[in-house]
């Protein structure tokens, strides 16, 4: 038993993790392994020296050195397997957890099953995008990995190719073990304001509005009115007027909000190298998780490659629809298209609140947001920043170029703002509520028509 945590300066496993970085680097493997047995490399080392040393004593003379060629050959018939070389090799690979969170452990357990004897088992394992292979341990029976998921997505596992030896190590076959996806959700960003808009449905909730009703917000005093419940009665303004005075409750209504997402592009930040789609999805699940804490409904529309939608519903089951509905916008890349599909009605529910989370690179967001305004429904943008481009000092048209650059991010702003869509700059490793506190100053009205 073999362990990379156990023993981290173990040259077999080193080599093991070595080969397998090199594997990993050259990407996962289009063909399959030969299904035959081979010899092995015990064999090759073996047979290599029975060859030299017979060659030398033919072309030297010296019957000695024979001797360095028969002891080889007596190893390699002493350890011949016999009729207990296994004929049926097979493997079975138990993943756990499928669906992760990014930054948690995913075990795999490969199994070897065989109806002979084995020897050494040597894995080489290929692993896909957006996974670390933390520890290794090689079994009699079988291989156990633990990996980690450093970015979401919907990742291929990757594949292991299991080098299974016979009983005296003279000859090897290979199996290929694939093992399967899993689905690496985002770390929520830390969210918990939940801003309003002007007119909410009526439903009942726990956004406090101007109207009466029976919520617990007390908003005033108003005479008794035959039928009222006596528990409502305010005492002090009842003793003071001289005639009975109900409280007056505010109603309380839940709000419908969609996340709009903007993957038209992944732009990475020069100086940090932070991927605009990561802080976006990341931002917009804090967001998600801040409403369905309020019991809201709240949908998804993602811009970019495939027209991903979501209609709006409340619950915890919700916001894994919604991040799992996005998980492959990174494997886009093939539908992207200079024209944008029109957004379904039922992804923007009437007088819902929409986000828009979007880092203002690619003009045809524009025409996306002009059109949510068209209809009327209240809009915020959520600006992911990206970073700058890096100029070299001395250069001037690189730095016109950046001055163009600003300019064209500051018209798309300053179209929006003359449209009445508010701005907020969220920034990276921050709480989204410090972009969207001013908003909680007032509500927030449907776009202009």
């Amino acid at each position: 038993r073999r362990s990379a945590g156990a023993a981290p300066g173990d040259p077999v496993i080193a080599r093991i993790l070595a080969r397998s970085a090199r594997a990993t680097a050259e990407g996962l493997p289009s063909t399959p392994p030969s299904p035959h047995w081979r010899p092995a490399e015990r064999t090759l080392r073996l047979l290599t020296v029975a060859t030299a040393a017979a060659a030398a004593a033919l072309a030297t003379g010296h019957a000695w050195l024979l001797a360095l060629a028969a002891g080889p050959a007596v190893l390699l018939v002493l350890a011949a397997p016999g009729g207990s070389r296994p004929t049926t090799l097979a493997t079975t690979a138990t993943v756990a957890p499928r669906r992760c969170f990014e930054g948690e452990r995913i075990i795999a357990r490969i199994k070897v099953e065989h109806d002979g004897r084995i020897g050494p088992l040597d894995p080489t394992v290929v692993l896909g995008p957006g996974l670390v292979l933390e520890a290794l341990t090689v079994r009699p029976t079988g291989v156990d990995l633990a990996l980690r998921a450093d970015s979401w997505g919907r990742w291929s596992l990757g594949t292991v190719d299991l080098d299974v030896h016979d009983a005296g190590a003279l000859a090897r076959r290979t199996v290929r073990t694939d093992l399967g996806t899993a689905d690496v959700f985002p770390v929520p960003g830390a969210a918990r304001l939940t801003p309003i808009p002007v007119r909410l449905p009526e439903r009942l909730g726990e956004h406090t509005t101007g109207h009466d009703g029976s919520g617990v917000e007390v908003i005033g005093v108003r005479p008794y009115v035959h039928g009222e419940r006596q528990r409502r009665i305010h005492w002090p303004s009842t003793t003071r007027r001289g005639s009975i005075q109900i409280n007056q409750f505010a109603a309380e209504r839940a709000a419908d909000a969609v996340v709009l997402l903007d993957t038209l592009g992944d732009i990475h930040d020069p100086a940090t190298g932070v991927s605009s789609l990561d802080e976006s999805l990341r931002a917009a699940a804090g967001l998600t998780r801040a409403y369905l804490g309020r019991h809201d409904r709240i949908g998804l529309v993602a811009v970019g490659g495939r027209l991903r939608w979501l209609t709006a519903a409340t619950g915890d089951r919700q916001f894994y629809r919604m991040v799992e509905s996005v998980l492959e916008v990174r494997q886009d890349r093939a539908h992207r298209g200079p024209v944008l599909p029109r957004l379904p009605l039922p992804a923007l529910p009437r007088h819902a609140l929409v986000y828009a989370f979007t880092t203002l690179a690619d003009q045809r967001i524009l025409e996306v947001l002009g059109r949510i305004g068209d209809r009327g429904n209240p809009l915020v943008v959520v600006e992911i920043p990206v970073g700058e481009p890096s100029v070299e000092p001395g250069d001037e048209v690189g730095a016109l170029a950046l001055r163009l650059w600003r300019a064209e991010r500051e018209a798309m702003r300053a179209a929006l703002r003359a449209r009445g869509v508010p701005v907020a700059r969220h920034t990276a490793g921050e709480a989204l509520d410090l972009a969207l506190a001013p908003l909680l100053r007032r509500r927030i009205g449907g776009g202009v028509r």
